[in-house]
């Protein structure tokens, strides 16, 4: 009966919001209530000593005055059931401003003797005092009511990580949950000051004290709310949480508010992203200014993952204009949208294009004439490219060497290049292709009669990139399962995108010229432990809720990614978390020759052709789980063979051999090397017509 009362109750109370001007007739009755009951204090009860006449004058005047201050004020436009203390600080003033008012007015009719009933001091203070106590009790009550009406009978015991106002503002927002019935039991602060202190009647403690004590209340949740926690510090405590299965929310820090109104949800889950990435990055803002300042910069890639990232990063600097280019029409439409809607005054221009056609990107140059490029472009999908080669080099090295030759021709400043871990000791074709585009543009750095500084950055996944295995996750885990992991013991390095683009930033301006720099990319993490941890995080319980499944590699795939090769090391620069990469330099008409043969043979050879032409050219490209694995095991067999015979003693039987392996190496080397074949003249592409 009780709770169907209730639910009834609350069915009339969200059917409509009372009017204010409803509320402000209330406050009329009140403040008249607050009246009588002064008057009748002041005369010690003694009413028939009360001049109706008197009496009734008194009280239309301050009534009145009261209704104009309530006016003023508007303190009768709030809605009751969401009373805050804001609200309620406004009633004081109101009443202070009235009360002032009406003293004021009677001294001057003393002063003057105007003739108009003199209302007692007392009378008026007593008023003043009745009527705030009404106002707020009539607001508060009707919030209390609402809110025990509101009430669902769950209820989930929850700590407060963070003692402070973001704290106090958790605190109110679980109070006014009506999904759920928060019931905070306790408050965590890392301050010792705070400890065994209260915080609106609720305990503060250390972290393992409030552990303890959550486990004997049945606590199930905790909500961080600090504004600057460190990565590793929010990690571990999550880690806690999740072994004793409590769920762990966020309260954004101020700073993440947009013009200072708290998002729309409030109170948001974990993301692996604050988990795996680092603290926050000092950049040397001052460098990137100067370097930025009124360039006008073409970005390729402009609508993918980094590509886009690294627009947003550019347009809180100073710049002269952006060119964003990118051959995705709806992506890049969807780039455009955001940037007018959240960078009204920028100035920018989309191109749609392909990197790759020389003709295209010559007319962007001439046009635009731009001074630093960020060369974002480049197919990135291992798997994909694996049975691609032929794109990956169109694209990813064809297009990379359009653009650098360009910029040569046009004199840009700077060129930054985005390479990635997968270049190092390459096992597949798109590792390979982004190898061969960082030693192009290093050599190109060497040539003597270049202004361009040339400079590639080279880091590992990054968080929530298109294609990569967090959204995967995420998906999978929405679907219910299974969630798909290629091997128990692969890891990877992760960054978050924004991370990885303001580390871009500032390397493309710190560089002078044939810099690899590497960025440091914290510890590797194993997928396995990622996709446990997002399993939790989403609440559900592992083999119970969702279960796990093992594919195998995927083509070209390796267990461990690399920053640096076998034989490379750095040297630090005054950014600990960007190092330069002490790579092999090479010799840069060797290299542009190899690269024109095997652009200009791209249309001629299969794909094994192809990929043997990526090995001469990158000799630590061995495959892995995939089929271009024979072009190695060929090469092996036949230098293990020749090895082998070259050991022997007997010269006859021997010396015939070795010459055959020697034939046969010969013609496997002279195959896969990039050979000159014979095309008519018409037919043959020259570097400069590319």
């Amino acid at each position: 009966m009780i709770k169907f009362l209730k639910a009834r109750l609350l069915k009339i109370l969200n059917a409509r919001i009372l009017s204010p001007w409803w509320i402000f007739l209330i406050d009329l009755i009140l403040t008249s209530i607050a009246f009588v009951i002064a008057y009748v204090v002041r005369l010690n009860f003694k009413l028939p000593t009360i001049s109706v006449l008197d009496f009734l004058t008194a009280g239309g005047i301050c009534v009145g005055i009261y209704a104009i201050s309530f006016l003023f004020f508007s303190s009768y436009k709030g809605v009751i059931r969401h009373t805050e203390l804001r609200e309620l600080i406004r009633l004081i003033y109101t009443n202070f401003s009235a009360v002032i008012v009406l003293f004021v007015l009677d001294f001057l009719n003393q002063l003057f003797e105007v003739g108009i009933i003199h209302i007692p001091y007392l009378v008026l203070v007593l008023q003043a005092i009745f009527t705030l106590f009404f106002l707020t009790g009539f607001r508060l009550l009707v919030r209390e009511v609402f809110s025990y009406l509101s009430k669902v009978e769950k209820t989930k015991k929850t700590l407060i990580y963070g003692a402070g106002d973001l704290g106090l503002l958790a605190l109110e927002i679980l109070n006014k949950e009506r999904k759920e019935n928060y019931q905070v039991v306790g408050f965590v602060d890392d301050d010792k000051n705070k400890w065994a202190t209260h915080l609106r009647d609720i305990q503060v403690s250390s972290f393992p004290k409030a552990l303890s004590m959550g486990m004997k209340k049945g606590v199930c949740m905790l909500v961080l709310a600090i504004s600057k926690m460190r990565k590793e510090k929010i990690s571990e405590i999550t880690e806690i949480c999740l072994e004793n299965n409590w769920e762990v929310k966020v309260l954004p820090a101020f700073d993440d508010w947009i013009d200072g109104k708290m998002p729309a949800k409030s109170v948001r889950d974990v993301k692996i992203e604050d988990l795996l990435g680092r603290d926050e990055i000092q950049l040397n803002l001052q460098r990137i200014h100067q370097c930025l300042v009124g360039k006008i910069i073409l970005v390729t890639g402009a609508a993918g993952s980094i590509g886009s990232e690294i627009v947003r990063q550019l347009l809180k600097f100073p710049i002269g204009k952006l060119v964003l280019l990118d051959q995705a029409e709806s992506a890049l439409y969807d780039l455009q949208q955001e940037i007018n809607s959240k960078y009204k005054k920028a100035s920018f221009e989309l191109v749609i294009g392909d990197v790759s056609n020389s003709a295209r990107m010559r007319k962007v140059f001439e046009h635009f004439n731009p001074e630093v490029v960020f060369n974002a472009a480049a197919y990135k999908h291992v798997p994909l490219m694996e049975d691609n080669p032929y794109e990956a080099l169109r694209v990813n090295v064809g297009g990379t060497r359009i653009l650098a030759d360009l910029s040569v021709e046009f004199r840009v400043e700077k060129f930054v290049m985005i390479s990635t871990d997968k270049a190092v000791n390459p096992t597949n074709v798109m590792g390979a292709s982004k190898r061969i585009c960082e030693i192009y543009i290093q050599s190109l750095a060497q040539r003597e009669d270049i202004k361009t500084s040339f400079i590639t950055t080279r880091f590992g996944n990054v968080l929530g990139s298109n294609g990569s295995v967090v959204p995967l996750f995420k998906k999978q885990i929405e679907q219910g399962g299974p969630v798909r992991v290629t091997h128990p013991d692969i890891t990877r390095y992760f960054m978050t995108i924004p991370e990885a683009c303001q580390l871009v930033l500032e390397a493309g301006c710190m560089g002078q010229g044939g810099e690899i720099f590497v960025f440091d990319m914290g510890k590797p993490v194993k997928i396995l432990d990622l996709a446990k941890k997002m399993i939790q995080l989403a609440g559900l319980k592992l083999n119970v809720d969702i279960h796990i499944i093992f594919t195998g590699l995927r083509p070209g795939e390796k267990l461990y990614e690399e920053l640096l090769a076998r034989n490379e090391n750095t040297l630090p620069t005054h950014n600990e978390k960007i190092m330069i990469g002490q790579v092999r330099s090479h010799n840069f008409d060797e290299v542009n020759t190899a690269i024109t043969e095997i652009i200009n043979y791209l249309n001629i050879e299969n794909n094994e052709m192809l990929v043997a032409r990526m090995k001469s050219l990158v000799p630590e490209f061995i495959s892995k789980n995939s089929t271009f694995e024979l072009l190695d095991n060929q090469t092996k067999k036949i230098n293990d063979e020749l090895l082998m015979f070259q050991t022997k003693k007997s010269k006859v039987s021997s010396s015939t051999k070795i010459d055959s392996l020697k034939m046969r190496r010969k013609y496997l080397v002279e195959k896969s090397k990039l050979v000159k074949v014979e095309l008519p003249k018409d037919n043959v592409k020259t570097f400069n017509s590319l």
